[in-house]
C-alpha cells in the first residue's frame, strides 16, 4: 500500500495560517459521542491533504477538562485520518527545557480524573497496549524536519497530564518533577489513548511556555506569560509543520505495517458475535476492518 497518510493537526487555530496551505472547506461530523470541539478544516499542502481541528474551539472557549476528546478523535477517524500531530502548550519540569523549547513527547502519565477515556464499553471490551503511546516513526519524521543544529527541538520526554483548569500547586510540581517528568500539560490525555484505540498514529509536539511553579527563581505561572511565549512558539510550530509536510510529500512509501494501524487485532476481548448490532454500528468507523471479516 503506497498511499499517503491522511494527517490531522490538533492544536490552536493559529496553526491554520500556514504558508502554502490551500483551505478547502469546513466540516462538522456528527459522532455518537457528541460534537467535536469545532468545525474541522480540510486543506491541502501541495498534493498532501491535511485536516485541522482546534482543540479548544476557534475562540478558545472550551477548557481542557471539558474538551470532548472522544468526539474529536472519532470525528477524525470517520473522516479517514490515519495519523495525528498534537501541538500544545506545556510547562517545563526541568531546567534544561526552557521556554521556547519543543519536546517531542514519547511517554505519558495520566493524572486526569473526570474524562471519558475509552470507546469500548456497552458490552464490548478491548485492552490496547500503551507501553509506547506515541508513534516513534511519526515523531522521528517531525524531529528530522527541524532545521539543522536546532537544539531547541528535543526528541523524547515524559508528559504528565493534569485535570486542570488550575495550574499545579508547588507541592504537586515538586512531586511530578521527582517522578522524572519532563513537561506538564492538560490536553494530551486521554487524547493519545483514544487515538491508539482508533488505530491512529499519534505524535505530540509539546511547546514549553514556562517553568512550572517548582522553579522559584522564576515567577509563578500566569496566563499573560503563557500567551506571550505561545505567540512566539506558534510561528516556530508553523515553520516546523511546513518542513514536516514537505518531508511527507516527498516520501515514496509509508509504513502501513506499523502495528499501531492494526493494534485492535490483539486488543478486542469480546467476541463481536455476542455484541448488539446497534452497538457495533455505532463504532463502525473503528471496527470497519473487523466487521468486514
Amino acid at each position: 500500500m503506497n498511499k499517503k497518510p491522511l494527517l490531522a493537526i490538533i492544536g490552536g487555530s493559529g496553526l491554520y495560517n500556514l504558508e502554502g496551505i490551500r483551505k478547502s472547506h469546513l466540516t462538522f461530523p456528527s459522532t455518537p459521542f457528541g460534537k467535536p470541539s469545532d468545525k474541522i478544516l480540510i486543506a491541502k499542502y501541495k498534493k498532501l491533504e491535511i485536516l485541522f481541528l482546534p482543540r479548544h474551539g476557534r475562540t478558545h472557549n472550551i477548557p481542557p477538562h471539558k474538551i470532548n476528546y472522544r468526539a474529536n478523535i472519532f470525528a477524525l477517524k470517520k473522516l479517514g485520518v490515519t495519523d495525528i500531530i498534537s501541538v500544545s502548550a506545556v510547562g517545563s519540569l526541568k531546567k534544561t527545557h526552557k521556554p521556547g523549547d519543543f519536546i517531542l513527547v514519547d511517554q505519558f502519565i495520566d493524572r486526569t480524573t473526570e474524562r471519558e477515556r475509552t470507546f469500548f464499553e456497552n458490552n464490548l471490551v478491548a485492552h490496547v497496549s500503551l507501553a509506547n503511546p506515541t508513534s516513534s516513526e511519526l515523531s522521528k519524521l517531525i524531529y528530522n524536519s527541524r532545521k539543522k543544529n536546532n537544539d531547541r527541538i528535543k526528541q523524547g520526554g515524559v508528559y504528565i497530564c493534569i485535570e486542570g483548569p488550575q495550574f499545579s500547586s508547588y507541592a504537586e510540581s515538586k512531586l511530578f518533577k521527582s517522578w522524572g517528568c519532563d513537561v506538564i500539560g492538560m490536553t494530551n490525555m486521554p487524547e493519545a489513548k483514544l487515538a491508539r484505540e482508533a488505530e491512529m498514529g499519534y505524535a505530540s509536539i509539546a511547546m514549553v511556555t514556562d517553568y512550572d511553579c517548582w522553579n522559584k527563581s522564576h515567577n509563578e505561572v500566569t496566563v499573560e506569560q503563557v500567551i506571550k511565549v505561545m505567540q512566539s512558539n506558534t510561528k516556530k510550530a508553523q515553520n516546523l509543520l511546513i518542513s514536516f509536510f514537505e518531508k511527507v510529500q516527498k516520501l515514496k512509501s509509508w509504513n502501513w505495517k506499523n502495528p499501531i494501524y492494526s493494534n485492535l487485532d490483539n486488543a478486542i476481548i469480546t467476541n463481536l458475535k455476542n455484541v448488539n448490532k446497534s452497538n457495533l454500528k455505532i463504532l463502525e468507523p473503528l471496527l470497519k476492518r473487523y466487521l468486514s471479516k
